[in-house]
């Protein structure tokens, strides 16, 4: 008789979930304590370059935006966020128009949206902020910088948010649509209750990554003049001669809105893929 089958020596069987639990947990440590052992090797880097930290401190509410500027509007990286978020909701509308154009069986529909896709993909984000605050009032249309930095962002990133919000959709089984079809449901239903949760499955982590990218495109805003983070980190580098300390200040708060908007994606997946398996850590 084997020893474990003696009385009161039997072992219990490990339960699945907690042996689940356990591998995670590991996981997640041992993947937070690289991330600690890099970042402590990159402040371990710019620690020896003898950087100004009195300066920073100094100029730090300001690139943050705690400030108003002399003009009593807002600044750093608070413009740069109201920036983003309000591209974030126009290309959104835009992105959702122009995927319906590109599935509709309509051919004009179909072709107003593959122009704008191509003409707005096909040519170079810094090229449309210029012609859209410097050309377009040779034409008569004069526009703020600040709304000239919005529609640039909004058309840009409303074409590629297109085809991802297209791919997404085209992604879902046909055949679950025939299905509900079938079934008579009503075409919202259909749309909001059958398609779009696991379209947004698929959609969520190349929006994320979209949305990430304009926060840190928003700094083109900055060749027409506007305070947000970019340009005063440019500003104070100059007059200061310390572009060392502004520019890495600068790069350290954007690394942070874009782990925030991580973090939220991160959250938006979970969310989503319920029920699915999750691919890149341990089960």
């Amino acid at each position: 008789m084997p020893p474990s089958s003696v009385a009161g020596t039997e072992k219990p069987a490990p339960d699945g979930a907690a042996f689940l639990r356990q591998g995670r947990a590991g996981f997640r440590l041992r993947a937070t304590l690289t991330w600690a052992l890099l970042l402590a090797l990159l402040l371990g880097l710019f620690s020896r370059l003898d950087l100004d930290f009195a300066l920073i401190g100094q100029k730090l509410p300001f690139m943050l935006g705690l400030r108003l500027s002399p003009e009593g509007f807002i600044q750093g990286a608070a413009l740069t966020l109201v920036i983003t978020a309000l591209s974030m909701l126009f290309c959104t509308l835009l992105g959702i128009a122009t995927a319906a154009g590109r599935l509709s069986s309509s051919a004009v529909a179909f072709g107003c949206a593959t122009f704008y896709t191509s003409l707005f993909r096909g040519t170079p984000l810094l090229v449309q902020v210029l012609i859209i605050y410097l050309a377009l009032p040779q034409a008569g249309i004069v526009l703020g910088a600040f709304s000239s930095g919005i529609i640039a962002l909004s058309l840009n990133y409303g074409a590629y948010l297109a085809e991802t919000i297209r791919g997404g959709v085209i992604a879902v089984p046909r055949g679950q649509t025939e299905a509900a079809m079938a079934l008579g449901l009503p075409r919202g239903v259909i749309i909001f209750h059958i398609i779009a949760p696991q379209a947004l499955r698929i959609i969520v982590p190349p929006v994320g990554s979209l949305f990430i990218s304009m926060l840190k495109d928003s700094s083109l805003v900055s060749l027409m003049g506007l305070w947000e983070l970019n340009f005063l980190a440019q500003s104070y580098g100059r007059s200061t001669y310390h572009y060392m300390e502004m520019l890495t200040t600068a790069a350290a708060i954007y690394w942070l809105m874009s782990m925030v908007l991580e973090l939220f994606q991160g959250r938006l997946e979970r969310r989503f893929g319920r029920g699915y398996p999750q691919r890149g850590t341990p089960r």
